[in-house]
């Protein structure tokens, strides 16, 4: 019971982020020692429209948990790693508009803890759980590559395109392993494919080698993610 009252108070505090920090549209140019102008990483900024279905899922998520599932034996695993990752979620926004070395290993943490909670996560009741909380690893796994990558060029540790191609490749381990470790959660590679296809289509016509590259990455993920939606059907 308590668990789930602190899951639905966490999620709350992780929705308020956005309209207790207005206006936050990503790591800034001037915030790193090497100004990131228009970064390959980066995607278009159409795919960050995917936090608003992410916020109200997750919330939707914990109020059926509390109110339905509380005292459910499968719902009780994936809480624990969850609070923690929506808490470190809440206070990321105002940590990124001041410090993004800080809020990068943030961004990692609130990963892990959110990749544990999917495997966790109850298989009969997929759609209060799994699934929204796959959609939100699928999106962290693309914005936790891009804050390494944008941290790597902005502190003039490697060029912006070494970092890109490095932190391409790093997403694609990452979602190909969690796609094949957990093979029942398309909502993970449908997010991580559309962030891809927005780092692709930011690079269109710029660096369409990287764009190219990308793409396929799409769609490698997203065959992936059509068997596991089979064997979510299962």
């Amino acid at each position: 019971m308590m668990k789930a009252v602190a899951l639905v108070l966490a999620a709350l505090a992780f929705v308020a982020g956005p309209f207790l920090v207005p206006g936050f549209d990503g790591f800034s140019a001037g915030q790193f020692p090497v100004p990131q102008i228009a970064p390959p990483i980066q995607p278009a900024g159409y795919a960050f429209l995917i936090w608003g279905v992410i916020y109200v899922w997750l919330l939707a998520s914990a109020l059926f948990g509390l109110l339905w599932r509380r005292d459910a034996p499968d719902w009780g695993p994936m809480r624990a790693p969850l609070i923690l990752s929506l808490v470190i979620g809440a206070a990321w926004l105002s940590v990124a508009e001041r410090n993004p070395l800080a809020a990068t290993v943030m961004i990692w943490l609130m990963l892990g803890s959110g990749l544990v909670a999917m495997a966790r996560a109850p298989h009969w009741d997929r759609w209060y759980a799994r699934a929204p909380i796959a959609l939100y690893c699928g999106w962290l796994t693309a914005a936790s590559v891009v804050a390494v990558g944008l941290v790597l060029a902005g502190y003039g540790l490697v060029d912006q395109m070494v970092a890109a191609w490095a932190m391409l490749g790093l997403g694609l381990v990452i979602g190909v392993t969690v796609l094949l470790s957990l093979p029942d959660c398309p909502d993970y590679g449908a997010a991580l494919a559309w962030a891809l296809v927005a780092i692709a289509l930011a690079n269109l016509g710029v660096r369409d080698g990287f764009a190219g590259a990308a793409t396929a990455g799409a769609l490698i993920i997203a065959l992936l993610t059509l068997r596991s939606g089979w064997q979510a059907l299962k």
